[in-house]
């Protein structure tokens, strides 16, 4: 069962709830949040759910790490005077005490149910996980759908809990389906790798880049930039494969050196403008994954035109810039004589 939350936290006092913005908490804050109050792993993040609120507003930008124990312990950027806008008190859902253990990313591992205030590995004695039964798991914590479900048969002597394997797959609310305890080991624990198992990969320019563009960034017709590709470290080795959707359309490859690959592009020109999309591939767990990066977009821009641009256009707007403050004061001062004339 989900648990949706107002995140508040107590002040040093100890006496006092204080709210906090939307644009204040992100994924690894809420990762601390929920696992503070025992409630698994965040599931949904969103701002507007419990209007302005009465409590007054956390003046500091908590900037966690993930793996702190309580909120407290998170480093904080001041930002006093701070308020929030109207409806932007921030609502969190955590996953409820379901989650996946023991490899690097949330969404894949031992699946562990929390049941009677006891975290126990989920098992099966009947073995009917299959790929619709894990989707049901990883669609719960926000994972996408499940790329993989194996049986642990060899898995640590541990009491696990008895899962209705048809009740998984009939609803989204996996605590309910816990139907006893089985102390003899008699089930097998389940592994479950969900899809959205890879970080988002960041794409970025270096060297060439004439200026922001709208929500994109313009380079010089004819001239030589980089591409960068990167992600964060997770798994070892992969590549990247840079991909755009420009009247010359690109399809580049690199292997990912220290999780990162950058592509040198040259002699740019008109038919380069479009979208650059970064795809990060790696091999895990024996499947070829995947994972995109959000588009970026260029334009080109002619070199004659910038320089004149730069050379006429920009000067001459100071000039008529200059005259006119000119006439102003000056129209301003002989005003003002006239004014002490009157008044002698």
């Amino acid at each position: 069962m989900d648990h949706t939350l107002r995140i508040i936290s107590m002040s040093f006092s100890m006496s006092l709830w204080i709210q906090v913005c939307e644009e204040d908490l992100n994924l690894k804050d809420a990762e601390v949040v929920c696992r503070e109050l025992g409630c698994g792993a965040p599931s949904v993040l969103q701002g507007g759910l419990y209007g302005e609120g009465e409590a007054p507003v956390w003046t500091s930008e908590l900037q966690c790490e993930g793996r702190e124990a309580a909120v407290l312990d998170c480093r904080r950027s001041s930002s006093a005077g701070k308020t929030c806008s109207p409806k932007t008190a921030v609502g969190l859902t955590c996953t409820g005490g379901v989650r996946l253990v023991g490899q690097l990313s949330r969404c894949a591992g031992a699946l562990e149910i929390q049941h009677q205030g006891q975290w126990r590995p989920a098992g099966d004695p009947y073995e009917l996980w299959d790929l619709k039964s894990g989707s049901a798991v990883c669609q719960h914590l926000n994972c996408g759908s499940a790329v993989s479900v194996k049986r642990r048969k060899n898995a640590p002597s541990r009491p696990k809990w008895w899962i209705s394997v048809p009740c998984v797959r009939l609803t989204s609310g996996l605590r309910d389906c816990v139907e006893l305890d089985d102390p003899f080991n008699h089930s097998s624990a389940v592994d479950v790798m969900c899809s959205d198992l890879l970080l988002q990969p960041n794409i970025s320019l270096s060297e060439g880049v004439f200026g922001v563009y709208q929500q994109g960034f313009r380079v010089l017709i004819g001239s030589n930039f980089t591409i960068t590709c990167s992600v964060q470290p997770q798994y070892p080795g992969g590549s990247f494969q840079l991909i755009s959707n420009t009247e010359e359309p690109l399809n580049l490859t690199l292997p990912a050196v220290n999780h990162s690959a950058h592509f040198l592009l040259t002699d740019m020109g008109y038919a380069h403008r479009g979208d650059y999309t970064c795809v990060y591939h790696v091999n895990a767990f024996n499947h070829s994954l995947s994972s995109q990066s959000p588009a970026l977009y260029l334009t080109v821009g002619d070199l004659v035109t910038n320089l004149i641009i730069r050379m006429v256009v920009v000067p001459l707007l100071l000039i008529i810039g200059n005259i006119s403050l000119y006439f102003y004061c000056r129209a301003s001062g002989g005003h003002l004589r006239l004014k002490a004339r009157n008044t002698g």
